[in-house]
C-alpha cells in the first residue's frame, strides 16, 4: 500500500481549533471503553468467525449444522464459536443432547447489516 500523500491529506498550516478539540476531548470515551471497542472489531476481523454469525442471523443452529454448512469440523467450528460467545456475540441453549447457538441480540444483527450496506454501496 503506497504511503504517498497528497495534498487533500493534511492542513498546509498550524492552527489548532481549541475549541473543536476540547469539545470532542470532554465527549471522548474512556482509554478502556476504546480499547474493548477495539477488541470487539478484531472478532469481526476473521472470515470464519463472520460466516458464522452471517449464519446466524439467518437461523438458530448447532456446532453440527454450521460445521456442515461451511464445510469445516466441528471442533473448528466450536472453537470459533467459544470466541464469539466471549465477546458476546453469541449466545447458546441446550435442548437435550443439542446446544443451539444463535446472535446474541438485535444490535449483533445490526453490526452485521451495517457492515454489509457499507461494502454494497462501493
Amino acid at each position: 500500500m503506497s504511503t504517498k500523500r497528497t495534498v487533500a491529506d493534511r492542513c498546509d498550516c498550524e492552527v489548532i481549533h481549541e475549541d473543536i478539540v476540547n469539545m470532542v476531548k470532554s465527549k471522548m470515551p474512556k482509554e478502556e471503553t476504546l480499547y474493548d471497542l477495539a477488541e470487539l472489531f478484531k472478532v469481526f476481523g476473521d472470515s470464519t468467525r463472520i460466516r458464522i454469525l452471517w449464519a446466524l442471523d439467518e437461523s438458530e443452529m448447532c456446532v453440527c449444522d454450521i460445521a456442515s454448512l461451511l464445510n469445516m469440523t466441528q471442533s473448528a467450528i466450536s472453537h470459533q464459536l467459544r470466541v464469539l460467545k466471549q465477546a458476546k456475540l453469541v449466545k447458546n441453549r441446550r435442548e437435550g443432547k443439542v446446544v443451539y447457538y444463535s446472535l446474541d441480540d438485535d444490535h449483533v444483527r445490526l453490526i452485521i447489516d451495517q457492515g454489509m450496506a457499507h461494502i454494497m454501496e462501493g
